[in-house]
């Protein structure tokens, strides 16, 4: 009688779904076409292009047609550090941007939750940056660390630089843009998280008598962790295929080259245009694996 009774009511809801649904496809097919138009299209000229050979006797640049697979075997072998060298510090500037971001989204999220005006001018200020543009912000922050600058400056001071050296061009000088500049990635998603966190669980632990400590390690973390993952993958995703710090025009140099300044030395100054296809599919496929590796063992395989 009980399951009788509802069968109506789920067949009425069957029913509804139906009619619904055409509509829902002509809501989705503009999407769709934006998605094969701008993404299946392009990934699909970009891997034909990699499998691309020289033309014989062709003019510089002039390629056609194949399936030389020969070209991953190349850009692996030829630019394999710099590919290692762009994930290690796209994972330091994914690390040092949620030891910034975190702390930041706890203080407007949390401590500034009972005073709305100033919670709102604190997320503002996180926004702010986006204001100006990245290359400028760049490139200020390359005025800053030239020789004569006052942070250059303060390291030949304490003897960490010796005369007429530049903190731009290292290593140090590449983390820190990115860092700098995916920030409020990072902090962003976190503060959405935090922002919503009941606050009577954190006191909860309080009146369990667990130290603050433990009560942040066994509660605020485990709830903000959604927030931790997005920003995480909102930084290290971006700052892996990155080429505008790591160039020697802002903040970085010849040593400290990344795979996004190697690709696109390939596309616009050597044309080798399947070694820079190949490179971005090498790069794609790098970061769906790490991704998915991090997700997984995150216990978020939702985002998958």
């Amino acid at each position: 009688m009980a399951f009788s009774a509802f069968t109506p009511t789920e067949q009425k809801a069957d029913a509804s779904i139906q009619k619904r649904s055409p509509v829902a496809l002509l809501l989705l097919l503009p999407g769709v076409i934006f998605l094969v138009l701008f993404f299946v299209t392009p990934l699909l000229s970009l891997l034909l292009t990699s499998l691309q050979e020289p033309v014989p006797g062709g003019f510089f640049g002039e390629y056609r047609q194949a399936l030389r697979w020969e070209n991953y075997v190349f850009v692996l072998e030829t630019y394999g550090t710099q590919t290692l060298r762009s994930f290690g510090y796209a994972a330091l500037a994914s690390l040092f941007a949620l030891l910034i971001g975190f702390p930041l989204a706890y203080f407007i999220g949390i401590t500034l939750r009972r005073f709305p005006l100033l919670q709102a001018l604190c997320l503002v200020l996180v926004i702010a940056p986006f204001f100006i543009s990245f290359l400028l912000r760049t490139l200020a922050w390359k005025q800053i660390f030239a020789i004569e600058g006052p942070v250059a400056g303060f390291f030949s001071m304490i003897g960490i630089l010796g005369p007429g050296q530049s903190v731009t061009g290292t290593a140090f000088s590449v983390v820190f843009g990115l860092t700098y500049n995916f920030i409020p990635f990072m902090t962003l998603p976190i503060y959405a998280t935090l922002e919503r966190l009941d606050l009577r669980l954190v006191e909860a632990g309080g009146d369990l008598y667990a130290s603050p400590a433990t009560t942040f390690r066994t509660v605020t973390l485990p709830l903000a962790a959604p927030g931790v993952i997005s920003g995480t993958l909102l930084t290290f995703i971006p700052a892996s295929g990155d080429y505008i710090n790591a160039s020697r025009d802002f903040l970085g140099s010849t040593e400290t080259a990344m795979i996004g300044t190697v690709i696109e030395a390939n596309f616009l100054v050597l044309q080798n245009y399947p070694a820079a296809a190949a490179l971005s599919i090498v790069l794609m496929a790098v970061i769906l694996v790490l991704v998915g590796i991090y997700v997984k063992r995150s216990g978020t395989e939702d985002l998958l």
